[in-house]
């Protein structure tokens, strides 16, 4: 069954993803891991929070300190010049949601809108950003950004349908009735959510430049020991190559490239590639299966399916 494309408002359209932000009872170690390792750099140092950015994103993780290991929130971008963050604020107000616009909560950001979604994530829309100036210094992997962030949900549907009504995100596939893939930007995917026990994050992704910047990672992480728990192989849904890690804090971290792109929305199909099943490849309803999972064949532990 293939899915139908909705055609948001660009005034409160999310155009792109921008953070995510960590809570750690040791930011010292994670920060370790997220420079040595991924190659993030430190953007930013607060008394309350350390700000990384990658090599094609000036800002992508935040690691503030805290109780817990967890994803604390994630922020999101609209458009810089027809965004209208009052607009959005009486969008999600409508939905009963508790809402508000604040003054430079971020250091490189004047005006946010700030609310929690019905997973219970702390959420951040802005539409205009300070950018860095300078080169990122790379000593680790190195990723090009930010990719996507994966949830595990009680209540599919309704987190979908915040995604898509209230934030302007389309479908771009699914899996079964229990997997949801949604994007805001041509990526196949910026958040997916699946069917689970409980309300939580179940990894982070950053995009590679290509098949040989999966291999060079996947030597950096075994030089510091830091084993796979699943691939490299490649997605059915989305088509990207992955690799998948624990980090320091225990998160499963997602390394990928080749992902599916649909760089024109009226022609609702994902930009050719010689490994699509179909032509066009649009956007569908998977059945489960390794087709879906993995199309070179190796199945996902069950470490990696309870996150």
């Amino acid at each position: 069954m293939y899915l139908a494309a909705t055609k948001p408002n660009n005034a409160t359209r999310t155009r792109r993803l921008a953070d995510i932000i960590f809570e750690t009872p040791d930011i010292e170690r994670l920060l370790s891991y997220y420079v040595d390792t991924i190659g993030l750099s430190v953007v930013e140092r607060t008394p309350d929070a350390v700000y990384l950015g990658a090599s094609s994103q000036d800002y992508c993780v935040v690691l503030k300190p805290g109780a817990q290991t967890q994803c604390n929130g994630l922020s999101f971008q609209i458009s810089p010049e027809e965004g209208d963050l009052g607009a959005l604020h009486k969008l999600v107000q409508a939905q009963g949601i508790a809402a508000e616009l604040r003054q430079d909560a971020n250091p490189s950001i004047n005006t946010s809108l700030h609310f929690k979604d019905p997973k219970g994530t702390n959420i951040e829309v802005f539409a205009k950003r300070t950018a860095r100036s300078g080169q990122v210094a790379s000593r680790g992997i190195g990723p090009e950004k930010l990719g996507h962030v994966a949830f595990s949900v009680t209540d599919v549907n309704k987190i979908v349908r915040f995604y898509v009504d209230v934030l302007g995100f389309r479908e771009s596939d699914w899996i079964g009735d229990f997997f949801a893939f949604l994007r805001c930007s041509p990526d196949h995917h910026t958040v997916n959510f699946v069917r689970g026990k409980t309300d939580k994050m179940h990894h982070v992704a950053f995009e590679l430049k290509d098949w040989a910047h999966v291999q060079t990672a996947c030597e950096t992480l075994g030089k510091q020991h830091i084993p796979l728990l699943w691939g490299p192989g490649r997605h059915g849904v989305g088509h990207n190559i992955f690799t998948y890690h624990r980090d320091t804090d225990g998160h499963i971290v997602e390394l990928f490239t080749e992902i599916d792109r649909i760089h024109d929305e009226d022609l609702g199909y994902f930009e050719p590639r010689p490994w699509h099943e179909e032509v066009p490849q649009r956007p569908k309803v998977w059945p489960p299966g390794l087709a879906a999972a993995n199309q070179w064949g190796i199945e996902a532990p069950h470490t990696m399916l309870e996150g």
